[in-house]
């Protein structure tokens, strides 16, 4: 079985583009592949954070894998934090990276912009994010259009290393998913939805409310024609409440079309609020349980144990290469 890596930050409130681009996908590779999913702590510290927050939304993201499918059993979940050897791998491979290439960075550059006083973490976290995938020589890694540039970094990183060294890691590639990969904000859907857009109508997040689901999407922008087409390019607003629909429901886009064909974007969206609250109620439910039982801890526990036999045995075979191990 093909073994994959992937992650999620543990800062603001999970929207459900985090869910449909990356976590649901989660819940499906488990069933193929052999799977190591992360709560990325360290990359939340790339900009400032509020230690007692950041504990609880690392138990709320670990708690949420566990309500929407992911089994312990056949997925390795663990906090980023309790491998150290992720910052160590993170420290060798800064070495064989280049000034320049993490100056083309894309994310750093719009994250940086305008900021007079911007961290180095910001800047180097591209091959923290390499490390994490290389420790555990992961075949493939699921990735967005915007993560598509670290991943080509990641490569080169690999391929660098085993050049001058020998055959050490795999070189993985991209899983991208090509439908649903990139949900876009309520507010503006020509730009991506963010747990940190300044307007909570940018999102629905994985807790809210039912009325606060009817709120957003009641408002959610769209266009002067009240035609229900799928039209990314032209109709952008319409085509995100479709792809959203799809996704949550399991009906393709052509059938939603022909379903709602005639009909107002009022009445598609009174759908979709019914579609998304039934879909999000027992996941909201199996996570208030979870948060309650105590039970998250062990599991991240019994997770950083088999992650951490994993990525030893990668880092010990690196530094012996380096030379920084002494017979």
């Amino acid at each position: 079985m093909k073994r994959v890596l992937s992650g999620v930050q543990p800062t603001g409130d999970v929207t459900i583009g985090n869910y449909l681009g990356a976590i649901k996908r989660f819940v499906e590779l488990q069933e193929t592949t052999e799977p190591f999913f992360m709560i990325a702590n360290l990359h939340s510290w790339t900009v400032s954070q509020e230690p007692a927050v950041l504990r609880e939304k690392t138990l709320d993201v670990a708690a949420l894998y566990l309500a929407v499918g992911l089994d312990p059993k056949r997925s390795t979940i663990f906090v980023q934090s309790d491998v150290p050897e992720h910052s160590e791998l993170a420290w060798l491979l800064q070495c064989m990276a280049y000034f320049g290439e993490l100056g083309r960075m894309v994310q750093f550059k719009e994250k940086s912009e305008g900021k007079q006083n911007v961290s180095v973490g910001l800047y180097t976290y591209p091959v923290l994010q390499a490390a994490d995938i290389l420790l555990y020589q992961a075949d493939a890694v699921p990735v967005g259009e915007d993560q598509k540039q670290h991943l080509e970094l990641t490569r080169d990183l690999a391929e660098r290393f085993n050049k001058r060294f020998g055959d050490t890691f795999k070189v993985p590639e991209p899983l991208i998913s090509e439908f649903g990969a990139r949900i876009m904000g309520l507010d503006d859907p020509t730009k991506k939805m963010s747990k940190s857009a300044p307007s909570p109508y940018n999102r629905i997040t994985m807790s809210d409310t039912p009325d606060e689901i009817r709120s957003k999407i009641m408002k959610a922008v769209t266009d002067a024609e009240n035609e229900i087409r799928y039209d990314p390019e032209n109709k952008p607003g319409i085509s995100n409440l479709l792809t959203i629909y799809s996704l949550f429901s399991g009906e393709s886009v052509e059938q939603l079309v022909e379903r709602f064909r005639g009909q107002g974007y009022g009445t598609l969206k009174k759908s979709l609020v019914e579609v998304v609250v039934s879909h999000l109620a027992p996941i909201q439910e199996r996570h208030r349980q979870l948060r309650q039982s105590g039970a998250v801890l062990d599991i991240l526990k019994q997770g950083a144990e088999r992650a951490r036999a994993e990525a030893a045995k990668t880092l010990q075979d690196v530094k012996e290469k380096m030379g920084l191990v002494l017979r």
